[in-house]
C-alpha cells in the first residue's frame, strides 16, 4: 500500500463508531516504517491473538484479571520497560514493541489491553498525568490499576497517587481514573513521537508524519496547524508552509485577530523567501 492509502485507512478507522485501537497503532508504525506491508500489521494482530489464547479463562474479579495478565506478559513473555526505551522511536510503534517486548508505557499498556481485552476482561486505559497505566473492572467501579512498564507490577491507591505527585506535584483526582478512550489514547502516542522528535533537529520528518496523523482524528488541538506549518518552513517547504499559516489564521481569526494577523504576517514572510 502506498502511504495515501496507510492515511486514508487510518482516517477512515479513526471515524469509525468503535475505533480499532490495536489498528490504528499499527497503522503508526506503518506510517513510521514508509515501506511496511500488510503482512506486518496481520501479524502483529495475529500475535495479540496468540498471548490472549495464553490466558486462563476467565480467572475471576478484576485482581484476579490483573495478576493473570502480568503474570503471563510481565513474567513469561518479559514485556516491561526501562529508562532506555525513552530514546527510542521503536518504543512507539507498536509491531516494534510486540517484536522487542519492550517500549513505553503507553505502548506496553496497549499490549496489556489488547491481549486482556480479546480474552474477555473488563479492561481499559487510565492516562495518567506523565504515566499510562491499565484498568481492570467496569467503568465507573474502583479500578484495579496495574503498570505494564514495570511489567504488570498491581498498583495501591497510594503508588498511584504517588505516580501523579512525581509527574505533577499535585494529587491524584479521581478524574484522572477515567477510561481512556483508543482516539485520546492514539493521539497522546503521537504526541510522544512528535516530543521525542522535536529533540531530535534532524527526525523533523518523523515530527511532521506525527501531526499530520494527529491532524487525521475528529478532534484534535488547532494548533497543530502552526506546528505544521513551522515544520513545514524548517524543511524548506516554503509555500506549503505559507498556507498552512493562512489555514491556521483563517481558523483563530475568529477567537484572536491579533493573532491571527500575526500568523498572516509569517505567512507573507514565508511566500517572500522564495524570491
Amino acid at each position: 500500500m502506498t502511504e495515501s492509502q496507510w492515511r486514508d485507512q487510518f482516517a477512515e478507522e479513526a471515524r469509525a463508531e468503535r475505533p480499532d485501537l490495536a489498528l490504528l497503532c499499527l497503522l503508526i508504525g506503518a506510517e513510521a516504517e514508509g515501506a511496511v506491508d500488510s503482512t506486518v500489521i496481520d501479524t502483529a494482530q495475529v500475535e495479540l491473538d496468540r498471548l490472549a489464547g495464553l490466558l486462563p479463562y476467565r480467572p475471576g474479579a478484576p485482581l484476579a484479571w490483573a495478576r493473570a495478565v502480568g503474570e503471563l506478559l510481565g513474567e513469561r513473555c518479559g514485556f516491561r520497560g526501562a529508562p532506555a526505551d525513552y530514546q527510542r522511536l521503536e518504543s512507539s510503534l507498536l509491531h516494534e514493541v510486540l517484536r522487542r517486548r519492550r517500549g513505553l508505557p503507553i505502548l506496553l499498556s496497549v499490549v496489556w489491553m489488547e491481549v486482556a481485552r480479546r480474552a474477555g476482561a473488563p479492561v481499559y486505559g487510565v492516562a495518567l498525568p506523565g504515566h499510562f497505566v491499565v484498568g481492570f473492572g467496569e467503568a465507573g467501579a474502583e479500578p484495579v490499576l496495574a503498570d505494564p512498564f514495570e511489567g504488570g507490577r498491581v498498583l495501591s491507591g497510594n503508588d498511584a497517587e504517588l505516580l501523579v505527585a512525581g509527574a505533577t506535584g499535585a494529587p491524584l483526582h479521581p478524574s484522572m481514573l477515567r477510561p481512556a478512550s483508543p482516539l485520546d489514547t492514539v493521539l497522546r502516542i503521537l504526541n510522544n513521537i512528535r516530543a521525542w522528535a522535536a529533540a531530535r533537529p534532524e527526525k523533523s520528518g518523523v515530527a511532521l508524519w506525527a501531526v499530520e496523523l494527529s491532524l487525521l482524528l475528529p478532534s484534535h488541538p488547532a494548533r497543530l496547524r502552526y506546528e505544521r506549518a513551522q515544520l513545514l518552513l524548517q524543511r524548506g517547504e516554503f509555500v506549503r508552509g505559507a498556507v498552512e499559516l493562512e489555514a491556521y489564521a483563517d481558523v483563530v481569526d475568529a477567537v484572536d485577530r491579533g493573532v491571527a494577523e500575526r500568523v498572516r504576517v509569517e505567512a507573507r514572510g514565508a511566500r517572500a523567501r522564495l524570491n
